[in-house]
């Protein structure tokens, strides 16, 4: 059931909590989904939160924790017992089971899976902490079917209901060897529209993509969604069958690879949220600004060496921040369209090529601003040369910008940085300086001085 959450529906639970009315609390939460419960309780204070928690059942709590903010559930299992927290735990995929294990303290990790009920369930949490966070064994799930290429279509059947017992979904059915390599992938109806007694690897397809367990995780996303796959099998060194990755666990990383970029776009070094504490917001944002600081002292520097041509042509100053904007505009676009690029897998061709195909643009772009810039001074009455010392640094700086905007990223990429670094202050403050540099060089020839 879908619920809009309003402030008057928020303060119906909270006076409900105050009046520890669990019997309405639990005909409330009973029918909701558990990422409506868990967007609800990250409006309630702790106390509130922690309230209705231990009063749900813990089929319905454990899928409210995967959706929770870290910082909430982090605060949330601190006051659970490691009992409670297994008996949560049981009750999750073994994805998710093991990202919220991992995030607990080391002595507790061993306490909370030896009170683990099911003993096979422990056993694959522990295999998957084995493998880094941002890998493909660390998005995986070792819920899966998987059947024998020597079985008949009969005792496949067989097998599979045995296997998909307690599993709430089944996304694909896996081939596999008697040494539990991958060989491909069984379609629901070859099984049905075959003879049972017809052997397994007289009608699986071979053809199937697949991951290894120590692929980065952006690149698993990029195989997905490059080949509209839902969900993808995972093997080890020897190709065998270990485990699977679900779209689900794949948007998860989309979207915090987003979050990363969009926020060191914006010159934030490091992962923080608006309800964060001042001190960590302060150590994200002040490199970046720091770097500005710097940059706007190295454009005034520069406009210090050019004080003599400031003194016999000021309407050359009141154009700086024209030329310094319009280089930095520029630069940001080139550069997002190439990190976007990349970011996609779809930036193809030579470097050359796409250098050429900048400069065409830009210039163009150039020409166009440079005579609307001409025509505006023309209008004003300005010098006709100071107009064209303005129009051709705006020409220039513009294809300056746009060649850093896109050549920077693509060599971050080559070296293995996050070609995100490129785009925002980075970008801005560099092309900034260049931009100055070049217009009073630009005027410096024009003028005489």
């Amino acid at each position: 059931m879908q619920v809009e959450i309003t402030q008057d529906f928020i303060n119906d639970i909270r006076n409900n909590i105050a009046d520890a009315n669990d019997r309405a609390l639990s005909n409330l939460f009973d029918e909701m989904h558990h990422a409506d419960i868990a967007e609800i309780l990250e409006e309630l204070n702790f106390e509130n939160a922690l309230y209705i928690i231990k009063l749900l059942d813990t089929e319905k709590t454990s899928d409210i924790l995967t959706e929770l903010d870290e910082d909430t559930r982090e605060k949330i299992l601190q006051s659970l017992s490691s009992e409670e927290i297994a008996k949560e735990i049981d009750e999750l995929q073994s994805d998710d089971a093991a990202d919220i294990i991992g995030e607990l303290p080391e002595e507790q990790k061993e306490e909370v899976i030896s009170q683990i009920e099911d003993v096979e369930h422990a056993k694959d949490i522990v295999d998957l902490l084995r493998y880094d966070e941002d890998t493909a064994g660390g998005l995986m799930g070792k819920e899966l079917i998987k059947v024998n290429e020597n079985w008949t279509n009969l005792r496949c059947v067989r097998e599979m209901r045995r296997q998909a017992e307690n599993f709430d979904k089944v996304h694909t059915i896996y081939v596999v060897d008697d040494n539990e390599v991958l060989k491909g992938r069984l379609s629901l109806k070859s099984l049905l529209t075959t003879s049972t007694k017809t052997p397994v690897k007289e009608v699986y397809n071979q053809k199937v993509t697949f991951v290894k367990v120590d692929e980065n995780d952006e690149d698993v996303a990029k195989i997905m969604q490059k080949y509209d796959l839902f969900v993808v099998p995972v093997v080890d060194e020897m190709n065998r069958l270990v485990g699977q990755i679900t779209i689900d666990d794949v948007v998860d990383v989309i979207r915090e690879e987003a979050d990363k970029d969009y926020q060191m776009a914006a010159g934030i070094t490091e992962d923080v949220e608006a309800d964060d504490t001042i001190l960590q917001l302060t150590k994200a944002r002040l490199p970046w600004l720091v770097l500005g600081l710097f940059g706007g002292l190295g454009a005034a520097y520069i406009m210090g060496g050019f004080e003599e041509a400031l003194e016999k042509h000021k309407i050359l100053f009141f154009f700086t921040p024209l030329i310094a904007a319009m280089a930095g505009n520029v630069g940001v676009q080139s550069s997002a369209i190439i990190v976007q690029g990349l970011a996609n897998n779809n930036l193809r061709g030579s470097l050359w090529n796409r250098l050429f195909k900048e400069v065409g643009l830009s210039l163009a772009n150039g020409i166009i601003l440079a005579l609307l810039v001409l025509g505006y001074g023309l209008i004003q009455g300005f010098d006709m040369t100071v107009n064209y010392v303005i129009a051709c640094s705006l020409v220039i700086v513009i294809i300056i910008a746009a060649l850093i905007g896109t050549f920077v990223p693509i060599v971050l990429d080559k070296k293995g940085i996050d070609p995100a670094l490129a785009t925002g202050p980075f970008i801005t403050t560099s092309n900034d300086i260049f931009g100055i540099l070049i217009y009073f060089m630009i005027a410096k020839v024009m003028l005489g001085f």
